[in-house]
């Protein structure tokens, strides 16, 4: 046997604390950049919707919605479904 031992969970604490720590504000950072972004998609959205109301079309193009659902599950899977719809939702206002 070797005189040397194997680190102790004591000895990787920190370590890991630190990986954490630092994860999580990486987590942070992109979830205040997602918000960020859903905002920004939000008043796009809501401009789309204007100009379509105002050359006479309905405000919300279903077809259109669809293709987005497609796209989110196609790179998300089922979650990415739930995903976008939430997104819509939030997108479209009150229908």
């Amino acid at each position: 046997m070797s005189g040397t031992a194997a680190p102790t969970g004591q000895d990787r604490t920190p370590d890991a604390e630190t990986v954490i720590a630092g994860a999580r504000q990486r987590i942070d950072d992109l979830d205040t950049r997602i918000v960020e972004l859903i905002r920004e998609r939000m008043t796009v959205s809501a401009g789309i919707q204007r100009a379509r109301i105002e050359s006479g079309g309905r405000r919300v193009h279903l077809a259109r919605e669809m293709e987005v659902l497609a796209r989110f599950r196609g790179e998300l899977g089922r979650p990415g479904t739930a995903l976008a719809m939430t997104l819509l939702e939030l997108c479209r206002g009150r229908v």
